[in-house]
């Protein structure tokens, strides 16, 4: 009798792959996704087929109409299944080819298709700060129950038995993302304990929003099969413990070259401009988060400075110090859409000029959309 380790470990014909469709669901951070059968390999999204899913049992529509359409984007290979095997990163639309209104993808999409945007190479590196919970009480991992661990110090890239817990679930993280094909750059224990970091980038354009929700999806499989649940809440832990974010870094060709200084400069008086715009599709709950304490500036309140990490945007010394770089937007919390932090970090850096309308973003009804003409702002 085989086992189930032996059964899934079974190989396919090389002319036959699965395929694993992961979009977002209704809530705008939980994933979903299922699988079919294919003709492989496959390494051009292109050739993937489109695919449908009920929208009702997703919060995505109604039960009357509830067809979705699953439109691929991104490819990746499948760390679990392994092989030919992939990830596909998809978004969604109705069957008449218009969005649906989680679907931030897509005004994402068009924002990085404008020549202004596209002519600047966009870099974004994105620091993804999370929370290993027991599944069975919602606490973090390691610590008592209904209890508390000593206080926060030694655990920020600590070692040891009583310091970092959830080890192992990182690191197979960090090296299923590598066999992925997602750019990781790195890992980190951060300061509450059972909280970690992984970095994705620097990427280009939206490949770094399509990357981070793939690491997201990757990590939550893995939670899965070590029976802990994973949390993007951005204060997971009421008290003098540190909340959970995503930082955002980001750069264009013109602040990477030399005299960039000046530009980056440029775009965070821009940003502070637009600062209560980009705090309200930040991320939910990051008012817990967002203090003034723990490393975070207050949320009402637009700072800047460098090396300074109490701040909304911070500018590295090195970046100072060479006249060139990128900055980092402290800003977004955990739980925040990579879609529309890094589409609106570009649309008002580069696009956005005060006073005029060339364009503009806006929420209607929960929905983010790019439209060419709008009124004075």
């Amino acid at each position: 009798m085989s086992t189930l380790t032996e059964l899934l470990e079974l190989s396919l014909d090389e002319k036959t792959i699965i395929a694993e469709y992961i979009w977002i669901g209704g809530s705008g951070t939980d994933l979903r996704s299922k699988a079919r059968t294919l003709n492989g390999p496959v390494t051009d999204v292109k050739k993937l087929p489109k695919w449908n899913y009920d929208g009702s049992s997703t919060n995505q529509a109604a039960g009357a109409d509830s067809e979705v359409i699953l439109y691929p984007q991104a490819i990746y290979k499948d760390p679990f299944r392994r092989g030919h095997n992939i990830l596909v990163i998809c978004d969604a639309y109705t069957p008449q080819g218009d969005a649906i209104p989680s679907n931030k993808r897509a005004a994402a999409a068009e924002i990085f298709a404008k020549k202004e945007v596209a002519e600047e190479q966009t870099w974004f590196g994105l620091e993804q700060e999370y929370t290993l919970l027991q599944k069975d009480i919602k606490w973090p991992v390691g610590w008592p129950k209904g209890g508390y661990p000593g206080p926060q110090g030694p655990y920020y890239c600590g070692t040891g038995a009583d310091k970092a817990w959830g080890r192992d679930i990182v690191n197979a993280h960090y090296k299923a993302c590598l066999y992925a094909g997602i750019q990781i750059s790195g890992i980190n224990a951060e300061v509450m304990p059972g909280q970690w970091e992984f970095q994705v980038g620097p990427a280009v354009g939206i490949s770094a929003a399509d990357q981070l929700w793939a690491a997201r999806y990757i990590l939550e499989r893995i939670t899965e099969i070590a029976g802990v649940v994973l949390s993007l809440e951005p204060k997971p832990v009421d008290g003098d413990w540190n909340g959970a974010g995503c930082h955002a870094n980001y750069s264009s060709k013109s602040m990477r070259a030399e005299g960039g200084y000046g530009l980056i400069k440029e775009a965070i008086e821009k940003l502070g401009l637009r600062h209560k715009e980009h705090m309200a599709h930040y991320g939910t709950g990051n008012e817990k988060r967002m203090t003034g304490q723990h490393e975070t500036a207050d949320m009402n309140i637009f700072s800047w400075g460098v090396g300074n990490r109490g701040v909304s945007i911070r500018v590295g010394g090195d970046t100072e110090k060479e006249g060139k770089g990128y900055l980092e937007d402290r800003r977004p919390s955990s739980n925040m859409d990579p879609y529309v932090v890094c589409g609106m970090l570009a649309y008002t850096t580069l696009v956005w000029k005060p006073g005029l309308w060339n364009g503009h973003i806006h929420f209607h009804k929960g929905e983010w959309k790019v439209g060419s003409n709008g009124t004075m702002q």
